[in-house]
């Protein structure tokens, strides 16, 4: 396959994935078809299945886009950051406001969901969990062995360091469903202060 060609596919799939994302946004997930993702593009359904078997598929690389985006916001808020706990805040607080700004989002996508929809979604997001999940790790480990470099936090064997990762990530999650039940990011933002000044009370040289 020659460059133009790699280009053209990349920006073609682009093109899919910003017009699905649009279409999921307005209308949910049950009531967008491929014929809708094909007509937003100005292609036919077979174009689209070239590149996706269905409509599933092209979700999942609509959330692969999100995820990229919120990790990115993340991984900023970090970059900006001075200090380990100052930095597990801003991931933290970062990752509760990009959960409520995508929240209509969400909401959107799963209503008027038919029982077998419903469970085609499911097993989406469990993947979607997971990635996101493994990603949000890459960077919370990055935090934490950085405080190790700079002599913030005492050393970390690996085990403990796998299990700190599990903790806080747990953690803010938990916080996450907070937000979603009480939407006061507020009322939550002393919690993350706490937990970052526990982790490092707990692990401080």
């Amino acid at each position: 396959m020659s460059v133009d060609s790699t280009i053209k596919d990349d920006l073609f799939q682009e093109q899919v994935i910003k017009a699905a994302q649009q279409l999921f946004r307005q209308y949910g997930l049950q009531k967008v078809t491929m014929d809708d993702v094909a007509k937003a593009v100005g292609k036919g359904r077979s174009s689209l299945y070239y590149y996706y078997k269905n409509k599933i598929e092209i979700f999942g690389a609509v959330m692969d886009v999100e995820i990229g985006e919120i990790l990115a916001e993340m991984a900023r808020a970090v970059d900006k950051a001075v200090g380990v706990e100052q930095q597990i805040y801003a991931f933290c607080v970062t990752k509760l406001k990009e959960a409520r700004k995508r929240r209509e989002f969400y909401a959107t996508l799963e209503a008027a969901m038919d029982a077998d929809e419903r469970s085609t979604y499911a097993k989406a997001e469990h993947t979607i969990r997971a990635k996101m999940m493994a990603q949000e790790g890459d960077l919370v480990r990055k935090i934490l062995t950085g405080g190790v470099e700079k002599g913030e936090l005492r050393p970390l064997d690996p085990k403990e360091l796998e299990g700190l990762v599990f903790v806080l990530l747990s953690s803010i999650h938990g916080l996450k469903r907070e937000l979603v039940t009480d939407n006061n990011l507020r009322r939550i933002e002393p919690a993350v202060h706490t937990l970052a000044r526990m982790v490092i009370h707990g692990l401080a040289t």
